[in-house]
């Protein structure tokens, strides 16, 4: 019998390729893109990390009594990811951008829908479907991020100190994968494991929204 791990998996398939095949990812992951794009990335990987934490600690406060235990898993994803907002800000500031421009800036159009659709699954649907966007950014990151980093960097000649947000992801995610996939399978509520599906194939889709609204050259 396969765990729900590996159902999650096959469940999001479809949803994960046509993501996958997204031009901006591809191009970036060969290192194909222009300076222009990946401070767009950037930018809009700040606007929608800054509420990680934020959508964490909603997701714990409407977590019933008899899930404790997940709670406690929430908190410590809680620690793992303060402040990783700001590592981004000084990726923008390496390639020459204005973080604090960005700080208090707007997001892109995709990114706001994505994370209002986050926060509107939390309040007021199920929080833990929360765990099927952990999925996708998490795995995201996994596939894509160390490589990203490494031909984005040689391609257009960057210091190390631009690729602070992708560089740790990509190694430290797999860990966090780990992590994510005993947390899932002591899930075997019904309706929990409908909602994480749902969520990551939501998640595909307007994830890859932000992606497809970055600009190309």
């Amino acid at each position: 019998m396969s765990s729900f791990f590996e159902h999650l998996q096959v469940e999001t398939q479809t949803a994960r390729e046509t993501f996958l095949s997204i031009e901006q990812l591809s191009r970036g992951a060969r290192g194909k893109i222009s300076l222009e794009s990946y401070m767009a990335f950037l930018v809009q990987a700040y606007h929608h990390v800054k509420h990680t934490v934020p959508l964490l600690m909603a997701c714990g406060s409407r977590i019933p009594m008899e899930k404790e235990w997940l709670r406690e898993a929430i908190a410590e994803y809680i620690e793992e990811e303060t402040g990783h907002q700001e590592w981004i800000l000084n990726d923008i500031k390496a390639c020459g951008g204005d973080p604090e421009l960005h700080r208090y800036g707007k997001p892109g159009t995709e990114t706001e829908f994505m994370v209002s659709y986050a926060y509107d699954t939390i309040n007021r649907g199920n929080p833990v479907g929360f765990f099927g966007m952990v999925l996708v950014l998490e795995g995201t990151s996994i596939q894509l991020a160390t490589n990203a980093a490494q031909a984005i960097q040689s391609s257009l000649d960057l210091p190390d100190t631009a690729f602070s947000y992708l560089s740790s992801h990509g190694s430290l995610d797999i860990d966090h994968m780990k992590f994510y996939e005993s947390l899932v399978n002591r899930m075997d509520d019904k309706n929990d494991q409908a909602a994480i599906i749902h969520m990551a194939n939501m998640m595909y889709r307007l994830y890859g929204n932000v992606f497809r609204s970055l600009p190309l050259d």
